[in-house]
């Protein structure tokens, strides 16, 4: 009988087996997964787990009626045709799904830091969170900005050291960057230094200064977990993630990729996209599944996230490199940032703004125009801005 196997337990990995199950797939089906731990959401892991709020995260599943051979605490160690090779034996597949997802990027010189990137890495954090407790962050983006948060709220004493020149420097412009500035006043934010090493007590940076430290956290990003692909027929971009088209086939035949591992061609946006967030981890499943099982689907979204940090709630959608213009919107209930090309709106930042995030994103996924004048006016609704 026809086996799938899916690589990578988490999100992506869970939503595909439920996809292929719901989609009619009747076949063997195997789901293999690094960590010990059924497949969990990550998003509580810098909020509500790393609080103390919940324990626990992890998603519901009908396992006894999917039928699946779950493998857990299996790391895959190389792939060749009809065979995936694993620490824990050889498994034999007709179709593949690769998705293992990322693991915390760590420079030189940062081996004595923590990263968090698991429930394990969560709950470590969170037994060290203590008031009182010196908690220096490496890197002032959306996890740096997320645990710092929740550090201050037990009472640590928290310090963000970031190399660029303003908060979320790598995924925003400058100008918006600094529009978040002052949310971090509650903490010692440090711009412009960057580290050199990581010792039992300290941070030490490249300008000779030393940050006293008993917790030391790494935000710096991440990369995909595909170098057991490395030598294999699948082919890599530049940055580790698989490559992969609009219906998320690999170069390899039978095998797709999906959530933080793949980059895909986006006819929407003229580029390779590649987007390590929870949404695409969600939706992106479904078009594999209908792909594997002989239909025809696209993958080419308007990308979405969305952060809590600061006691505001940040949520983006789009993709503003090559937008040629800026308007902004605001009022005494929040802020927002739109990205237009020409007349069409491309990417949307807001802050406490929730339906204006939800209309943009409607306009972009219909490629639709926008009025300028109209969408700077915040007691408009964003959807009389549509041309």
């Amino acid at each position: 009988m026809d086996r799938v196997v899916v690589v990578g337990a988490g999100l992506a990995g869970l939503q595909t087996v439920a996809a292929l199950r719901a989609q009619g797939y009747a076949g063997r089906l195997a789901l293999v997964g690094a960590e010990p731990h059924l497949p969990y959401d990550r998003p509580p892991l810098s909020k509500a787990l790393l609080l103390g709020d919940t324990d626990d995260s992890t998603i519901e599943a009908d396992w006894a009626a999917w039928d699946v051979d779950l493998r857990r605490g299996v790391s895959a160690t190389g792939l060749r045709e009809g065979v995936l090779e694993t620490d824990a034996g050889e498994l034999g597949w007709d179709r593949l799904v690769l998705a293992t997802g990322a693991v915390a990027a760590r420079p030189p010189g940062t081996e004595a830091a923590l990263t968090l990137r698991t429930r394990d890495d969560a709950l470590a954090l969170r037994r060290r969170l203590l008031p009182g407790t010196r908690l220096v962050i490496v890197g002032a983006g959306w996890i740096g900005a997320e645990v710092a948060t929740a550090a201050l709220r037990v009472g640590a004493r928290v310090t963000v050291v970031e190399a660029l020149g303003t908060p979320h420097a790598g995924a925003l412009p400058a100008e918006v960057g600094m529009r978040m500035l002052p949310w971090w006043s509650a903490a010692d934010l440090r711009l412009g230094e960057a580290v050199v090493s990581v010792g039992p007590e300290a941070v030490h940076l490249r300008s000779g200064a030393a940050v006293a430290a008993d917790v030391v956290l790494l935000g710096v990003g991440a990369r995909p977990a595909t170098a057991w692909l490395r030598g294999s027929p699948v082919e890599l971009t530049d940055r580790g993630a698989v490559a992969v088209g609009g219906s998320l086939r690999t170069s390899m035949p039978g095998v797709w990729a999906v959530g933080d591992a793949a980059a895909w061609q986006s006819p929407r946006y003229g580029t390779r996209m590649h987007v390590e967030h929870w949404d695409n981890a969600l939706r992106a499943p479904a078009v594999v599944a209908t792909g594997l099982l002989g239909g025809d689907a696209t993958w080419d979204p308007v990308p979405y996230f969305w952060s809590e940090q600061w006691g505001r709630m940040v949520q983006y959608a789009g993709h503003h490199p090559g937008a040629d213009r800026v308007v902004w919107r605001e009022d005494a209930h929040g802020w927002a940032v739109c990205w237009l090309a020409g007349d069409r709106l491309v990417a949307m930042l807001t802050v406490d703004r929730p339906r204006d995030l939800v209309q943009g994103r409607r306009i972009m996924q219909a490629g639709g125009a926008v009025d300028a004048d109209r969408l700077a006016d915040p007691a408009l609704a964003v959807t009389a801005a549509a041309v």
